[in-house]
């Protein structure tokens, strides 16, 4: 595709020439430029930074209460966009998955994508939401150059959902505890173009790949208190979304992108104070510390008496100073000018396709972490299995084949959890099978291997796969159990080391793990170390 770059121009020009697609750049002003240095910040701050706003954010809030609401779009995996037949896929040449209907050329007209009600509404009962039998489409009207109709299609005041409740457990780090957050509406739109600015800020090139993209807009109830909750909030959405398949949620690509609405008022008054919305946030810890800040920044003009300098806005997070600034004043529902659409007809649900959807759901994450729990594990334990489905459903097999939860939890989230993090991979990526997982705790619990050698076979079945009993007797792994073989072996490496011996004596008992391990090197890590232990203890005990 050629790419026109016309300096200077303020209004987006966008035409079919020699099949080519030439679009303009537009000049950038300093709230761009800003926006380009947001970008390029680095991904995370360190975690003093982290710590100190939230204990600044503590120390601030004294005699007031932060209320925190969050509108998350979430970018569907449909084959095809929401109004058009054009695919999409991330990373792609600029202006490469474009039609006239999604570009908004005139005489074009939206034909719906029925994956995208499909969607919508198997998200809205995994929300506990009330479905629309009937809901319809609406134009809200706004001005800007990613987005070529002048318009998007959304749904107002008939959203496909409304009235629904989000469950979660927050990590034992955080205080623990269960919470459910209210959420208000879940209805479908389209998704507009992106600006790409240029380093220098002097212009900025548009992008119509994601314009028409289908959306499906999450809007909360103000139930959030701190920064944390809107984090996990985030998050457990993130969980759902990627459980149901309906995205696969990544913030960094834009496929869940969290908008934040907060606001501050003094303990015990009922109404609530003027919201701020934060923007640019691209990632859950990001939200957390963005929200945290702004809830300082309102508290601090409340006690300074500058109350009124709270203006309901926008603004940006900033990831390089840690900070919000101002991006625009906050539109109002009438500049929206939202009117029906009228060239998609009402979308019509009939009882027995909400109840096909639903007899299609999958086990989701709160009830998989009720069923976890009830096996005895712990909430570390059952948040961390729950997180990933691909992980759960590991757990799960690995249970089926006749492991103990606690032992196979402790193995997923011990060695295997610390190689798929050292080699950056997915559960499902390994060639260790849940089935030889069961065969190695099994193992181990029998005697037939150590647990030391149990962790050299893991490594092994991960990276090469294979069977337990394969590489137990490939490398005579056995287990050494025969009393009378490590009876020898401790009286070899006590013979051996007389010095040590003496010191024993003389009340150096620490020693005797030395000499245990002197054993176990000696025997290559096969000697039971309960039997070994127990007769090296005895010897010893004889010898002082």
């Amino acid at each position: 595709m050629a790419l026109t770059l016309l300096r200077g121009m303020r209004t987006l020009v966008v035409a079919r020439r020699n099949a080519g697609l030439f679009f303009t750049t537009l000049q950038t002003p300093v709230l761009s430029r800003f926006t380009t240095r947001a970008e390029s910040a680095r991904a995370a701050a360190p975690k003093s930074i982290q710590l100190a706003t939230k204990e600044a954010a503590e120390q601030k809030a004294q005699g007031f209460e932060a209320v925190i609401g969050i509108e998350t779009h979430v970018q569907l995996s449909t084959v095809t966009k929401a109004f058009c037949s054009c695919p999409y896929s991330y990373g792609s040449q600029p202006n490469s998955t474009v039609c006239p209907t999604c570009m908004g050329h005139p005489g074009t007209l939206p034909v719906l994508n029925a994956k995208v009600v499909e969607c919508a509404v198997r998200l809205g009962l995994a929300l506990n939401c009330e479905i629309a039998m009937t809901s319809k489409f609406d134009r809200k009207q706004y001005f800007y150059p990613d987005l070529p109709k002048g318009y998007q299609i959304s749904q107002f005041d008939i959203p496909i959902a409304k009235e629904g409740y989000l469950d979660l457990d927050l990590p034992v780090e955080f205080g623990g505890g269960h919470r459910r957050f209210g959420v208000t509406r879940v209805h479908m739109e389209e998704d507009a173009g992106k600006l790409l600015h240029s380093e220098s800020g002097s212009y900025s090139q548009v992008d119509l790949n994601r314009a028409g993209v289908p959306l499906l807009e999450i809007v909360s109830e103000p139930d959030m208190r701190t920064g944390i909750e809107a984090a996990e909030y985030g998050a457990e959405l993130q969980r759902l979304v990627r459980y149901l398949g309906v995205s696969n949620g990544n913030m960094q690509e834009g496929s869940l992108r969290c908008d934040v609405n907060v606001s501050v008022r003094p303990i015990g008054q009922s109404n609530f104070g003027t919201k701020v919305e934060i923007k640019n946030m691209n990632s859950f810890s990001a939200i957390s510390r963005a929200i945290d800040y702004e809830i300082s920044r309102q508290i601090l003009l409340h006690k300074e008496g500058q109350a009124d300098q709270i203006v309901q806005e926008t603004r940006l997070w900033d990831e390089s100073s840690q900070k919000t600034f101002t991006m625009r004043k906050k539109e109002g529902l009438a500049d929206y000018r939202y009117f029906p659409e009228p060239d998609l007809p009402e979308v019509v649900l009939t009882s027995e396709y909400i109840d096909e959807i639903q007899n299609s759901m999958p086990e989701l994450p709160e009830a998989k972490r009720r069923r976890f729990e009830n096996m005895g594990l712990s909430m570390q334990d059952v948040l961390f299995l729950a997180n990933d489905d691909n992980v759960a459903r590991f757990f799960d097999s690995t249970l089926e084949h006749g492991a103990d939860a606690k032992l196979a939890a402790n193995w997923i989230m011990g060695d295997i959890a610390a190689y798929l993090k050292n080699e950056k991979l997915s559960i499902d990526e390994i060639k260790l099978t849940p089935l030889e997982l069961s065969e190695l705790i099994a193992s181990i619990k029998n005697g037939t291997i150590s647990g030391k050698i149990g962790k050299e076979i893991l490594i092994e079945l991960i990276a090469k796969g294979g069977t337990v009993k394969s590489v137990i007797e490939e490398k005579d792994l056995v287990q050494i159990a025969d009393p009378a073989a490590i009876e020898a072996m401790v009286d070899q490496v006590l013979a051996d080391n007389p010095k040590q011996l003496e010191q024993y004596r003389s009340g150096k008992t620490k020693l005797q793990g030395f000499f245990a391990g002197q054993v176990m090197k000696a025997s290559k890590g096969k000697a039971n170390p309960v039997l070994l232990n127990k007769i090296l203890g005895e010897k010893l005990k004889a010898n002082s």
